[in-house]
């Protein structure tokens, strides 16, 4: 068993980083990681010593930096089993689904068809699904959620019908963290002529991922929620549907040719949606952050993860007023309420223990209604958690019912 106490001293925000006089608790890595050494080296030194453009000189800085940038689209090609000419460069996740609805689905359905989604996703995953269902007389249909929040095969296969071209699901879910079974979904989907897109935002940084087990269509995640910078994503698309999808930015870099009719020839993928300056200094860190993960296995921070889910669900239930929503879900996440304490207030009360969770929707708008509540606390773990940190939530929770107003009226 990997020994995950060991690495901290690898993330600076785990060492010294003090809030509110207490020592660091960070329990929101579903939202954001904190990012180790490794990492902020390679962007440093991008910055102090290899500065260049790519693509954009013939002089060793530009020529090296599109051999490291090279580099990395293999190691995420290999990270997640897909070709290298399958893995885009975005800004992060909601440019990546927003590529595949308004570069693909836009462009490729009609009138009429469907697109099936559900209660528990992220607004980057419904947002942009609303707006082309408005523009392009598209249907959207939602699949029913289980008692857990999650998604079904047979919730999927009641939604579908003849006219459906399109499953958008989360993997796994930012708010409860239930797993939906792709590999079943992908099957049924593909046997009946539908595409599946699939948000990896909360399952490619905890577990692993194989595409082409999954041979789902279309995946989309973050460089930030698994340890490397902001501002850096990616999009895996099966090559022949890349093809037909058309970039979303068009500049430098992607076209091929244009005459006096204004008919551009534009560079294959990935090339032809990565029009601009690169996120340069975000791919080197994204990297980075492969090859950290890579060297710890992902197997084993998804056993990490499941060990302190567990623990959590333990510690917690042995607290009066706390409700929790997900106890059936082994996904790093914890969603819970303090009865009679509002979900923000819970959360301004554990940040002055030092303890940093989110509260609120989370960004899925429209899950408060399978579960019945306005706002919840949300805890969630990643490969440093530990459990002292575990330990110093549910020591803070027990007081907070009694003291979360001295924090407004101290």
């Amino acid at each position: 068993m990997f020994d995950f106490k060991s690495i901290r001293k690898d993330f600076p925000m785990l060492n010294g980083k003090k809030m509110r006089g207490h020592d660091l608790v960070y329990l929101d890595n579903a939202s954001t990681t904190l990012k180790p050494q490794a990492v902020i080296d390679v962007m440093v030194d991008y910055y102090s010593s290899t500065t260049g453009n790519s693509h954009r000189g013939d002089y060793d800085l530009c020529f090296n930096l599109d051999n490291r940038i090279a580099d990395v689209r293999k190691k995420v090609a290999n990270f997640i089993n897909a070709e290298e000419d399958e893995v885009v460069f975005t800004y992060g996740t909601t440019s990546s689904l927003s590529l595949v609805a308004w570069g693909y689905a836009f462009n490729n359905l009609s009138e009429g068809d469907e697109i099936v989604l559900n209660d528990s996703e992220h607004a980057s995953d419904s947002l942009p699904w609303f707006e082309i269902a408005k523009r392009k007389g598209i249907k959207i249909v939602f699949a029913s959620l289980n008692a857990d929040g999650g998604v079904t095969l047979e919730s999927i296969k009641n939604a579908v019908s003849d006219k459906t071209r399109l499953i958008c699901v989360a993997a796994t879910t930012n708010v409860l963290g239930t797993s939906a079974p792709i590999k079943e979904i992908v099957e049924f989907a593909h046997s009946k002529g539908i595409l599946v897109s699939v948000d990896g935002a909360q399952s490619v940084p905890h577990r692993k991922t194989d595409v082409k087990d999954w041979d789902c269509d279309f995946l989309s995640f973050s460089g930030h929620k698994m340890l490397g910078p902001t501002g850096i994503g990616i999009l895996y698309g099966k090559k022949e549907l890349l093809e037909k999808t058309s970039p979303l930015f068009t500049g430098g870099g992607n076209n091929v040719s244009f005459d006096n009719t204004c008919k551009v020839t534009y560079l294959p993928a990935p090339a032809k949606f990565e029009s601009g300056t690169l996120n340069i200094e975000g791919i080197l860190g994204l990297g980075a952050a492969i090859d950290y993960l890579s060297s710890i296995g992902m197997d084993e921070i998804e056993k990490h993860e499941i060990e302190l889910k567990k623990y959590a669900l333990e510690k917690l239930g042995e607290i009066e007023d706390v409700v929790i929503y997900n106890k059936n879900t082994e996904a790093g996440i914890v969603t819970f309420n303090v009865n009679g304490v509002f979900a923000q207030d819970v959360a301004t009360y554990l940040n002055s223990k030092g303890i940093a969770v989110r509260s609120g929707l989370h960004c899925a708008k429209m899950l408060n209604k399978d579960i019945g509540v306005d706002a919840t606390v949300r805890a969630s773990f990643y490969l440093y958690t530990t459990k002292n940190d575990i330990d110093a939530l549910c020591e803070a929770l027990k007081t907070c019912k009694g003291g979360f107003l001295d924090v407004y009226f101290d």
